[in-house]
């Protein structure tokens, strides 16, 4: 997807290198020490261990690979949550069609077994699939993601349709063969923004918020969490979208009865990756073309009285929608077990190291955890950052910067130096908290 140029990328920069952690793992264990991280996630490169998505051939130097970084990791009291699949499908799935196949599923539970039985006997937080959203909005509607696929109004459906498919199977699958041995845990990390009328009088504004939420996470919670099916919401917006445009039945794909027994319930605990919020409002569907977002009829609106992240100009600073997105988790899927499993705020490049906006916003978003925990009876355990390093964000490069560690990619040795914030959220893990030098910052 990268090499294919096009601008697809910023400055058609590539994922080739990024921040070669395949070869400077050690230096990555030393952040992560310095940091004094009691977890770790990282996801495992799909195609690295199975180069044609299949256990055809097993590429060893893969499992070796991540076998040291599991074990080193153990060996430092920390733990490892691992995902399985992180928007790198490898090429031989895309070219049989990829996520839009239904054949995908099968092929995917093959792959999270024998990830469960390689590594699942060190491993005991795993994550299927990260923000299927996005790769399904992105990758197959929008295309400006891998595999850069433009079906607008109905790829993103069917693509989506599998990843709930497939992660319910792999989860069936460890909890049928795995989990009595090994005694893990098994989610998936759905991304979500929080959502507030525009005006929070209207009517109109306050049923698009409500859509907004239902086409964003939703879509995925409420099929894995609680009911099996999705939101009913979705499905009756898309089904009369679909008339009016002249399909003869929706555009959403139906879960059949055995397969919503298969997919409710498939999920040990919510994993969730928060960066934002937005203000919606109703924005009536008038166009004979189907999209998602016509379907959803709720336009975002950016609230520019809020801070934004100088490296990301959708990333708004709402700490304190975080709170609330967690209470709505709490109250709208039987109050699970949580795990923040990204949030963070970006510099452009050439990022300073002294980043004190950034360490603001950590420092802000912590005090509406804690909230959340104590005020709301969140039932939050685990937060983590985006992200250890700076490395290749996608459809941005190299020019924008997530990282707790600064690496300087003009530099073949791709040294990594700690930001402000990386010391100052060192602190908090050290006390177990905000303290009143980091409150003062």
């Amino acid at each position: 997807f990268t090499h294919q140029g096009g601008d697809r990328v910023f400055k058609n920069q590539t994922g080739d290198v990024a921040c070669g952690s395949y070869t400077l793992w050690e230096e990555d264990l030393k952040c992560i020490k310095q940091l004094g991280l009691t977890h770790y996630r990282f996801s495992l490169s799909w195609s690295r261990l199975l180069p044609d998505g299949t256990t055809g051939f097993i590429n060893q130097k893969g499992v070796d690979y991540y076998d040291k970084i599991i074990d080193d990791l153990l060996a430092n009291g920390i733990v490892p949550m691992v995902t399985l699949y992180h928007f790198d499908l490898p090429q031989h799935l895309e070219d049989q069609g990829g996520w839009g196949s239904g054949a995908i599923t099968e092929v995917f539970d093959n792959y999270a077994q024998f990830c469960f039985r390689t590594f699942g006997d060190r491993v005991k937080l795993w994550v299927t699939i990260n923000e299927p959203y996005v790769v399904a909005k992105d990758g197959y509607e929008k295309g400006i993601v891998a595999p850069g696929i433009m079906d607008p109004g109905i790829g993103a459906y069917r693509t989506a349709h599998n990843m709930i498919k497939a992660h319910a199977k792999a989860w069936h699958s460890y909890d049928l063969l795995f989990r009595k041995k090994q005694q893990g845990l098994v989610s998936i990390a759905l991304n979500s923004d929080w959502a507030e009328p525009l005006d929070s009088t209207c009517l109109a504004d306050q049923e698009a918020t409500k859509r907004y939420m239902a086409f964003c996470l939703d879509w995925f919670a409420e099929p894995i969490f609680t009911s099996g099916d999705y939101p009913a919401i979705m499905k009756s917006q898309i089904s009369v979208m679909s008339t009016k445009q002249g399909y003869l039945s929706s555009r959403l794909p139906e879960f059949t009865e055995e397969e919503k027994k298969m997919i409710k319930g498939t999920a040990d605990f919510f994993a969730l990756n928060y960066y934002t919020t937005r203000k919606v409002k109703h924005q009536e569907n008038t166009c004979s073309e189907p999209s998602v977002s016509g379907d959803k009829e709720a336009e975002q609106i950016l609230d520019h009285s809020w801070p934004f992240a100088a490296g990301s100009s959708w990333l708004a600073v709402v700490p304190w929608g975080l709170r609330r997105l967690l209470k709505y988790i709490k109250d709208t899927y039987n109050n699970p077990i949580i795990y923040i499993t990204e949030n963070g705020f970006s510099q452009s490049d050439p990022a300073p190291l002294d980043d004190t906006q950034r360490w603001k916003y950590f420092r802000l978003t912590l005090q509406e955890i804690l909230k959340a925990i104590s005020l709301d009876d969140v039932h939050l355990k685990g937060y983590f950052v985006w992200s250890l390093l700076d490395n290749f964000e996608w459809t941005c490069g190299y020019s924008c910067r997530f990282g707790l560690f600064h690496v300087d990619f003009k530099n073949p040795a791709l040294p990594r130096v700690p930001y402000r914030s990386a010391i100052e959220y060192a602190k908090v893990i050290s006390n177990s908290g905000l303290t009143k030098s980091t409150e003062e910052l």
